[in-house]
């Protein structure tokens, strides 16, 4: 799943940034990565261009500007802002996503909600924990040196001007939170609900310190382990690690919010509530720990969820115990329920050897082949009884039932993206009229027939936007126009739908596809047993 990360900051040498993105740096103090000699090691491999600059380097493209503009010249001033959108692992070797194509998706992600910004767009393999995630950094400089049409989350007329600066508000990083998951959607990648939170909500800095607390433990314990002597603890856990897990005891236990209060209070940890929330308060803090901060697992909905749940779990249980208890010697005879298989998703088509031996496919193609087909026979038929199929008919009869499933989830999806795109429409629309109301404001305080004539001569730009957006209206019979807000948030809500309606079709387009090379499978193997029978009796 894609993810988007933000970081603003206040260094007024643009070059580090470069610097940053080209080069090793030590991921914990972050600084640069020295050789022997004491040089910079470049990165291995890695995709960068700039946006606005005009042919010249990125660091000096935004000092002429800020010298232009007189901006970002004191301390405080944030001069640039670190976007970065990490996409999942998986999205390499099953959705074929490429450091190029990442790096395309990135321009144009850049291009498209950062108008008007000098920029940075640098592709990386791997994440510095090693984790082969392709993700794109998006480095902007914090003025804007154009002016810029009016995004949904602008809700200033100097959020467009050039010469303003960059903010980064909530509203911002939601559309662009919502921007991400369409663009993963329209791509085909791994895709998870930014905009609804975490269950497990860690910051960069809880991050880092458990990062660097396992390193520090990790060095503390080499001599031990060097030394054959097994170390207590061999895994760092942060404060807040530690309170989600005392808070996860205690929610498996508790039945009701006292009991679940009572419960933390042995641990040491004091439950509030203010105004329907939640927070924590451990002995070594004297402020409480909000369950925003910890995740949405810890929540008062969430807790209240679960201490239900185990209620009704507890009710049941009590409900469910005979009269006269089994004997031992009845629960020896018992027969141990099968396990089940674990789920095989690496069932891999079979090969034809006898045509790929015709297209002129030598002997080691054929060893492989072979060796090939009898390790998909064996998972086959492994799938084969884990889906419970006692017929090749049933197999059929499956495989039509979770088309039919399929295609119903995709004509939901449609239905989604349809609804999504007349949104966005409308908001486009929306967003140009709003931005004309200066010039239309402007044509009525004209008094006479001739100053309005030269004013639309002279504004004719932006009433050739209005009169368009009008007629949309007009046409869709739309005579109130909605808050923009309100509409932004209604494609937000919709985005979050067509997040979870893309994760069932892509989880049934799965499903159809393994039973479709089950099937493919059971059927060649089919076709060779009659051959494999003669030649048996043949021998005999």
């Amino acid at each position: 799943m894609a993810i988007l990360k933000h970081i603003s900051s206040k260094n007024a040498d643009y070059g580090d940034a470069e610097k940053y993105l080209t080069f090793e740096h030590d991921e914990f103090t972050m600084k640069p990565t020295l050789d022997a000699d004491g040089r910079l090691i470049p990165r291995t491999d890695y995709r960068i261009s700039s946006l606005n600059c005009d042919g010249e380097d990125f660091a000096v493209a935004c000092m002429r500007s800020n010298l232009r503009y007189g901006k970002n010249q004191k301390r405080e001033d944030v001069k640039s802002h670190h976007y970065i959108i990490s996409f999942d692992p998986r999205d390499g070797p099953d959705n074929g996503l490429t450091v190029d194509r990442a790096q395309e998706l990135g321009e144009k992600f850049c291009a498209e909600h950062f108008p008007g910004h000098q920029a940075l767009v640098c592709t990386h393999p791997d994440g510095h924990n090693h984790t082969e995630n392709i993700h794109v950094h998006i480095v902007i400089n914090s003025l804007r040196i154009a002016q810029v049409p009016m995004l949904p989350h602008m809700d200033r007329p100097a959020d467009r001007r050039a010469g303003c600066k960059h903010r980064c508000t909530d509203a911002a990083m939601n559309y662009l939170k919502a921007e991400v998951m369409e663009m993963c959607h329209s791509e085909g990648l791994y895709q998870i609900d930014l905009l609804n939170g975490s269950k497990e909500r860690v910051s960069d800095r809880e991050y880092w310190a458990q990062k660097k607390g396992q390193a520090a433990l990790d060095e503390r314990n080499a001599p031990m382990i060097a030394g054959g002597i097994a170390p207590r603890t061999t895994k760092f856990e942060t404060d807040k690690a530690k309170l989600r897990r005392t808070i996860r005891d205690a929610l498996s236990k508790a039945t009701s919010l006292d009991e679940f209060s009572s419960l933390l209070l042995r641990e040491g940890v004091t439950v509030k509530e203010s105004r329907g929330r939640l927070s924590y308060l451990t002995p070594d803090r004297s402020k409480p720990i909000t369950a925003r901060k910890l995740g949405d697992d810890f929540d008062r909905t969430a807790v209240l969820s679960m201490l239900e749940q185990n209620a009704a779990r507890a009710a049941e249980k009590a409900a469910a115990i005979p009269e006269y208890p089994a004997s031992i010697k009845e629960r020896l005879q018992r027969t141990k329920p099968a396990k089940s298989a674990p789920k095989n998703d690496g069932v891999q088509r079979m090969v034809d050897i006898a045509a790929k031996k015709a297209e002129g496919k030598g002997r080691g193609y054929e060893k492989w082949a072979t060796m090939h087909n009898l390790k998909q026979m064996a998972a086959t038929l492994a799938a084969y009884q884990q889906y419970g199929f006692s017929s090749p008919e049933e197999l059929d009869e499956a495989l039509t039932a979770a088309h039919a499933d399929m295609q119903e989830s995709l004509s939901g999806l449609k239905a989604l993206e349809a609804t999504i795109s007349d949104k966005k429409e409308l908001q486009r629309n929306l967003l140009s009229y709003i931005s004309t109301k200066p010039a239309r404001d402007g044509l009525k305080a004209q008094k006479s027939d001739k100053a309005r004539r030269a004013y639309r001569e002279q504004h004719e730009s932006d009433f050739i936007i209005a009169e368009a957006a009008t007629r949309y209206f007009r046409e869709h019979g739309i005579k109130k126009l909605p808050s923009r807000k309100a509409l932004q948030e209604e494609i937000q809500t919709l985005t979050v739908q067509k997040n979870a309606g893309y994760n069932d079709y892509r989880e049934k387009h799965e499903r159809v596809r393994q039973l479709q090379t089950v099937k493919g499978n059971i059927d060649q193997i089919l076709r060779r047993e009659p051959s494999q029978q003669k030649k048996h009796e043949q021998e005999r």
